[in-house]
């Protein structure tokens, strides 16, 4: 166990004195933002990679292949097929965004909607980065040195101080080297792991096994609506193409990164089969046995590369885009400076949820239930330059937001059928009350 314990205590020190080191090379506030808006088509790549395959996606991923099997593939199948619907829109995005997703709202639709994105987005955010302060503390505590409410902690602590001093000029010059390490380390285990003797008790990948009892074309649906969706329109995913240097960078970091996702999709779910059939609760035990101890350590740090590549980039985002809400400029000194403040306490809060929801994919799906249910129709609307109902648009990003959320609640602790058919109709009030004709006699839709 020493050596394990080595790696991860390196790495921790490796990404904090990068974030000081970063801190140096940052110039302007947009420096912090979005890397100065120039960044080339490696680094766009290799940070949307990273952000995406965090600890939530990686560690959720295995989670979900335990109780639904080889049906676990559509997980990242719609994370890719999210990205291949982005890939048309990228150009827009980097051509009519500039910081956040609410200022492009508002470039849209008006300071109204960017001031109700901008308060709520980072709430439902909140979960997002409590999903990867909940995998690194399992990381952490699979190590056996540490509880896991002390990793939880410790890892939220490390995230805050990380993004808090380099901002987006040190996510980008890591997360490319992260994407290697996590692509690597998946790569190497699932070698390991198909030469083990355990490779026959495994069930068979047929096309019957995409779906089961656990797994229906209804529960499909409902992660398109709610996951493949947040691809498209997704605070994390927009912060990236807006780093990029021009449109066709862009665009073609998008592509490369759906193309990626599909074979490391088939990684993930045969170790999460594997280890379901060789009876291995956690991703950190069969790795242990699989791989050789030095191995062993630089799996440990890659796995620590995914959930910090997707933390630093969601907890940055959140605070950036609350912090609009009280400066409309975000060049000035003071919106910086209220951006670094809430970096803090938006970590500290994405903490305690972390202690109190162990479970990742109900902090991550309940999160994105929600966001995709208030804002994927207005956004494709405004990207596809739809027209509009401007005064129902508040209701309709509430309603359809709340609705979302309340059907996703249900879908776990009640009925999941009934739970799945409100989520649904959340989509339908939203663009109902955006695209439909004002209750009022008399008035024109926009």
């Amino acid at each position: 166990m020493d050596n394990p314990v080595y790696f991860t205590a390196i790495y921790f020190v490796f990404v904090l004195m990068l974030g000081v080191y970063s801190w140096f090379k940052i110039k302007t506030p947009s420096d912090y933002y979005v890397a100065g808006k120039n960044a080339k088509l490696i680094p766009v790549s290799g940070s949307l990679l990273a952000t995406i395959l965090g600890g939530s996606a990686i560690l959720g991923t295995i989670e979900l292949s335990r109780s639904v099997g080889w049906a676990a593939l559509w997980f990242l199948f719609c994370a890719s097929f999210g990205l291949f619907l982005l890939a048309p829109l990228a150009k827009y995005v980097s051509r009519y965004g500039k910081f956040t997703l609410p200022g492009l709202l508002g470039h849209f639709f008006g300071e109204r909607a960017r001031f109700i994105s901008s308060l709520v987005i980072p709430i439902a955010w909140l979960g997002i980065v409590g999903a990867q302060i909940i995998a690194a503390a399992k990381i952490l505590a699979g190590l056996e040195i540490i509880g896991y409410s002390a990793a939880a902690i410790l890892a939220g602590t490390v995230f805050i101080l990380y993004t808090l001093v380099g901002g987006q000029v040190s996510i980008l010059k890591t997360d490319t080297l992260q994407s290697v390490l996590i692509v690597s380390g998946l790569a190497a285990l699932t070698v390991f792991a198909s030469r083990t003797p355990h490779v026959a008790e495994l069930p068979p990948l047929e096309s019957g096994a995409l779906f089961n009892e656990s797994f229906s074309g209804v529960d499909l649906l409902i992660l398109v609506l709610t996951y493949s969706v947040t691809f498209v329109v997704g605070p994390d995913i927009y912060s990236r193409v807006f780093c990029a240097k021009d449109e066709k960078t862009a665009t073609r970091s998008v592509l490369i990164v759906a193309v990626i996702l599909i074979p490391i999709s088939f990684a993930l779910t045969y170790l999460g089969v594997y280890s379901n059939a060789t009876g291995s609760r956690e991703i950190m035990s069969f790795a242990q046995h699989l791989l050789p101890n030095w191995f062993y350590g630089l799996f440990i740090a890659a796995l620590l590369s995914a959930v910090m590549s997707s933390a630093d980039t969601t907890l940055l985002t959140s605070s950036l885009i609350l912090s609009e809400l009280f400066h409309s400029d975000m060049e000035e000194k003071k919106a910086f400076r209220l951006t670094r403040i809430l970096i803090v306490v938006l970590g500290v809060l994405s903490i305690g949820i972390a202690l109190f929801v162990t479970s990742i994919l109900q902090s991550l799906l309940l999160a994105l239930t929600f966001f995709s249910g208030a804002f994927v129709v207005p956004m494709l609307a405004g990207l596809l330059r739809l027209k509009v109902v401007k005064p129902q648009l508040t209701a309709a990003m509430l309603l359809g937001g709340f609705v979302a959320l309340a059907g996703k609640l249900i879908n776990l602790w009640g009925d999941p059928l009934t739970g799945n058919l409100i989520i649904i109709s959340a989509f339908l009030v939203n663009g109902g009350l955006m695209f439909g004709r004002v209750l009022k006699l008399g008035k024109k839709t926009d």
